[in-house]
């Protein structure tokens, strides 16, 4: 039987940093993962490109049935601290939008980044390699029984993420284990998501798929309320784009609908009436200089209003309603894409049965849980990874914090 001072199941961004980290600070670490291939989550990321983080990162940015809970770490390792250690390993990077980081290069960069860490801390990777079962051992720590045989730690780190793309090896074993082992289970479900309707009725907009456009979107009233200024994306199924991938983490119920201003900057109901005294175009030909043209030809049609007509001769009143629907499009979704296309899982394990200091179960002392495992999800746009990297530093520091094994 090998013996380690923490082993961290999951090779992930959390797992692989918090291992690394640990390591650095003397503990004989053992990281063990089940998957061929390593962080293949982290190579598919950003486009291939990796969004890493996120300069304007908050607890605003995240969701959680403990909404206080991200606070302490996000603010013991910041998104400055991550963004020094990829400027240690020269690796070039860009901001894209609205403080998202990207590397010039690839995802893979990223991935050699946290090797190197674990490398410099002395850690023992397993990979390909399966853990069957974690239990108490008598004398303290765990015993795990491994594909590599039996395994001794004073400590275990279950960093293996959420259910999002199953192929590539997602799946729900720290949320089987932490059931297992007494914890609270906030109801995992895809988030990051796009979002599906009914086809019978999608059938018109369907035309529409690969059209983009910003939007307004929001959903929900009072705390709970979710809104974005984002692109929104058409597709053959519904609707995408980084406008429905935030709000999607936002609808909890199944009948909350989507409202949709589709014209955010623009106030078209006054504009159209304004336009009348000195425009000479038609109806549609008016209106398609404020939307994009297959969405103005399809919305003056639903609004059963001729495109053909003189702006001139248009009354008023249709104007206006016409204006207002733009601005105030509810549709109710009749699902989502689920796990094979979200990119991040809302829910987990219960962060009401973690300390926020050191990741430590309170039911079971020397078990640790971080990243996407734990019940907090954040927005698109880097906000997720660094959640990983500042769960997984704080349970680094706690890790290191007790004795090392004899």
């Amino acid at each position: 039987m090998r013996a380690f001072d923490a082993v961290v199941v999951g090779a992930g961004a959390a797992g692989l940093f918090c291992a690394g980290q640990a390591g650095q600070r003397g503990l004989r670490v053992l990281l063990i993962d089940h998957a061929e291939r390593l962080a293949e989550k982290i190579r598919i990321s950003g486009g291939g490109r990796c969004n890493f983080t996120n300069r304007e990162v908050g607890p605003a940015n995240f969701l959680s049935d403990n909404p206080a809970f991200c606070r302490s770490a996000l603010a013991r390792y910041t998104p400055t601290d991550f963004i020094k250690l990829v400027q240690a390993h020269g690796i070039a990077f860009h901001e894209k939008h609205k403080g998202q980081l990207f590397c010039d290069d690839s995802s893979e960069q990223i991935i050699q980044l946290l090797v190197r860490e674990c490398e410099a801390g002395g850690v023992t990777r397993w990979q390909p390699c399966s853990v069957a079962d974690v239990r108490p051992h008598p004398g303290g720590g765990f015993e795990l029984d491994t594909a590599q045989g039996l395994v001794r730690a004073a400590r275990v780190v279950v960093a293996t993420g959420g259910l999002p793309v199953p192929k590539i090896g997602a799946s729900d074993w720290g949320l089987r284990l932490a059931t297992r082992f007494g914890h609270d289970i906030v109801e995992p479900r895809p988030a990051l998501v796009p979002l599906t309707f009914d086809p019978a009725t999608w059938a018109p907009f369907a035309a529409l798929a690969g059209l983009s456009l910003p939007v307004e979107v929001s959903v929900g009233s009072g705390k709970a309320r979710g809104r974005f200024l984002e692109d929104l994306l058409f597709t053959h199924r519904g609707l995408s784009g980084p406008a429905i991938l935030q709000i999607s983490s936002y609808r909890t119920a199944a009948d909350q609908p989507l409202q949709i201003n589709l014209a955010p900057d623009l106030q078209l109901d006054k504009e159209l009436v304004d336009a009348k005294p000195a425009s000479r175009r038609q109806l549609g030909n008016e209106f398609a200089t404020r939307l994009p043209q297959r969405l103005s030809a399809l919305w003056l049609e639903h609004a059963r209003l001729d495109a053909a007509r003189p702006l001139a001769e248009c009354r008023d009143a249709d104007l206006q309603r016409l204006g207002r629907s733009v601005h105030g499009w509810q549709l109710m979704p009749s699902g989502d894409e689920g796990w094979r296309k979200a990119e991040v899982m809302r829910g987990g394990v219960s962060t009401r049965d973690l300390s926020s200091q050191t990741m430590e179960s309170k039911r079971v002392p020397g078990l640790y849980f971080i990243g996407e495992v734990v019940d907090v999800t954040g927005w698109l746009g880097g906000y997720n990874f660094q959640w990983a990297w500042s769960s997984a530093w704080a349970c680094a520091q706690a890790l290191a914090a007790v004795p090392a094994v004899a």
